[in-house]
C-alpha cells in the first residue's frame, strides 16, 4: 500500500514537471515581425527596382505613421507611374496634403508673432 503511494506521488509530481517544463516559453524571433519594411522598400527604390507596389505601400506606411510629407512623395511618384484607381488612396493621399499645408500655415503664423 505504502509502495503503491510512493508510486503514484512520484507519477504525479514528474508529470506536474513535465507539463510545466514545456510551458516554459522560449523565445522565437519572428523574421517578418522584426524586420523594417520601409527601410527594405526604400533600399530596393535607391537601387533602382521600385514598383508601383512599392510606391503604394511606402505612401500608405508613412501616411500611417503620420509623416505626410514623405507621404506625399511616395503617393505623387506612384499616381506618375499608374493611374489611381481607388478612392481610398485618393483620400489618404488628399488628408496628408492637408495636414502638410495645415502644417505650413501652422508654422508660417507662429513666424510672424
Amino acid at each position: 500500500m505504502i509502495l503503491k503511494q510512493i508510486f503514484f506521488t512520484v507519477l504525479f509530481i514528474s508529470c506536474v514537471s513535465t507539463i510545466s517544463y514545456s510551458q516554459t516559453n522560449t523565445k522565437v524571433m519572428d523574421v517578418n515581425k522584426d524586420i523594417d519594411v520601409v527601410r527594405v522598400y526604400e533600399q530596393v527604390v535607391r537601387e533602382g527596382y521600385g514598383t508601383p507596389f512599392i510606391y503604394r505601400h511606402l505612401a500608405v506606411a508613412y501616411y500611417y505613421n503620420s509623416e505626410y510629407s514623405k507621404a506625399i512623395t511616395w503617393f505623387q511618384k506612384l499616381f506618375s507611374v499608374e493611374k489611381n484607381t481607388d478612392p481610398e488612396l485618393d483620400l489618404q493621399y488628399r488628408q496628408a496634403l492637408k495636414a502638410v499645408a495645415a502644417a505650413d500655415l501652422l508654422k508660417s503664423k507662429k513666424n510672424i508673432y
